[in-house]
């Protein structure tokens, strides 16, 4: 087996038991496709963070990047709520176990809970932005212009996205499609609403106008 390097792109990963056992935790539980998209997160969510003078704690962030999409996993195959709480659930209950303090772990658990939910993180504590911009980097190529064309061949090819976007949207669905109520007010609707046949889409005005309040 190949050593990874010490560093990618200027980035380390810390050496610590937390860090070892929050990517066992993920590796043996994740598809290889999440696996290597949540290590790219940590990655290009740390070098945003660097463009923009904003700095996490690493192992904090990295458990946050690690956890972001474990409740797509078949860890969470009968959950009812939204897959972003069943990830950072984890990942307060992992952080708790290695004696991390409740203050640190609400960090991480927010950072998750709120990576589909654009511009609110950018509001907050880097430990919960740069969560979301890795995921906007390596999703959907926002902030790409931010990340040296160097620096990001050097996260690909040590974590490659072969077939990326076809990959994530199957992992997508396969992790919320037997939840399909989740996606109300939520990105992840525009995936059922494409993939998932007979879907329909919960309506905000919709909502206002049946419930239960007389006029």
């Amino acid at each position: 087996m190949t050593t990874p390097p010490s560093t990618t792109a200027g980035i380390g990963i810390p050496d610590s038991k937390l860090v070892r056992e929050a990517t066992e935790l993920v590796r043996d539980t994740a598809s290889d496709t999440v696996y290597h998209h949540s290590r790219r997160v940590y990655f290009f969510g740390t070098l945003r963070g660097l463009s923009r003078g904003l700095y996490a704690d690493p192992e904090l962030l990295y458990v946050g990047a690690m956890f972001h999409d474990l409740g797509l996993t078949d860890r969470h195959r009968h959950s009812q709520q939204r897959f972003e709480l069943d990830g950072a659930d984890d990942a307060r209950s992992f952080l708790h176990r290695h004696g991390v303090s409740a203050q640190d772990a609400q960090l991480v658990w927010e950072g998750i809970a709120l990576h589909t939910t654009p511009e609110m993180p950018w509001h907050m504590a880097p430990e919960v932005a740069l969560v979301t911009a890795g995921v906007e980097a390596d999703v959907l190529g926002i902030g790409r212009e931010e990340i040296a064309a160097q620096d990001l061949a050097e996260v690909v090819e040590l974590h490659p996205r072969p077939e990326f976007k076809q990959r994530i949207l199957h992992e997508f669905i396969h992790g919320i499609a037997h939840r399909p109520h989740t996606t109300f007010g939520n990105v992840k609707a525009d995936v059922l609403e494409r993939y998932l046949p007979g879907y329909v889409r919960q309506n905000f005005v919709d909502t206002i106008l049946n419930s239960d309040w007389p006029e």
